[in-house]
């Protein structure tokens, strides 16, 4: 039997809001509500229901990519041995130097984006990647420049 949450369903003022938060989760309650042309109560309610369902994980601020010229962006393919994703993926969701993480098809399960300040970092957190249990394989490609 899965026990896992329900998926919330989004309507449409859900998925405007979500949009607007992407473009800038810091922006003020009653701007949001302003742009959305709600109250501001609507809103809270609606940011409320969307935390605690899970649907909304927080807020964060948005970097360029070429903020850093010093960091190591990297992107790592990992196998994943057997039926362990969820708990790979628990674990990797742990490390701070993993910005994003995806399932996919194909002969990957997942791909992560690494960013650290320097190869030594790098090295480190290739090491730690690979010694989570289930991780079975990995190939890790350096991004040299972004076009």
């Amino acid at each position: 039997m899965d026990r896992s949450p329900a998926k919330p369903i989004f309507d449409d003022l859900d998925r405007q809001l979500i949009a607007l938060l992407r473009k800038d989760g810091r922006a003020p309650v009653a701007k949001l509500a302003e742009i959305m042309d709600v109250s501001r109560g609507t809103v809270q309610t609606r940011l409320d229901r969307l935390l605690s369902s899970g649907a909304l994980l927080g807020f964060t601020a948005r970097v360029r990519e070429d903020y850093d010229d010093n960091a190591v962006r990297a992107v790592m393919m990992i196998e994943v041995a057997g039926r362990n994703t969820s708990h790979v993926i628990n674990r990797l969701r742990g490390l701070p130097e993993l910005h994003t993480l995806h399932t996919t098809s194909g002969k990957w399960d997942l791909v992560a984006e690494i960013v650290v300040e320097n190869l030594t970092e790098f090295d480190r957190i290739l090491r730690e990647v690979r010694l989570v249990d289930g991780v079975m394989n990995s190939e890790t490609s350096i991004l040299l420049s972004s076009i």
